[in-house]
C-alpha cells in the first residue's frame, strides 16, 4: 500500500505538496508504522490497539483516495487497485484484532 500511494501521489497538483499529498503519505505510512509497533508489544490488549490504530489508518487512506477521486486528481483505475490493496489489509488486521 505505501508503494502504491507514494507512486499515485505523484500525480497530485503542486498545489496539494503540503494538503492531500502529505496527508495520504502520512496516513499510508502510519498503516505500516502501527502494524511494526503493534507487533513489538507484549500483551495482546496492546497489540490489538496498535493494529485498530493501523485498521483506523487505512479508512483514512480510503476517504483521501475518495476525495482525490471526487476532484478529478485521481482516475477510477488508480482507486481500483488501491481500493482493492486496503480491502485487504483490513480484512487482515481486523482478523489480527479478532
Amino acid at each position: 500500500m505505501l508503494q502504491q500511494t507514494y507512486l499515485i501521489t505523484e500525480k497530485l497538483p503542486k498545489s496539494e505538496e503540503y494538503g492531500l499529498k502529505s496527508q495520504l503519505r502520512r496516513a499510508s505510512v502510519s498503516i505500516s508504522s502501527n502494524i511494526a509497533e503493534g507487533s513489538a508489544r507484549k500483551t495482546e490488549a496492546d497489540r490489538k490497539r496498535f493494529y485498530a490504530m493501523a485498521r483506523s489508518s487505512v479508512i483514512e487512506v480510503d476517504t483521501q483516495f475518495e476525495i482525490a477521486l471526487r476532484l478529478k486528481y485521481f482516475n477510477e483505475d488508480d482507486c481500483i487497485k488501491a481500493g482493492g490493496l486496503m480491502q485487504e489489509i483490513f480484512r487482515m488486521l481486523s482478523k489480527m484484532i479478532a
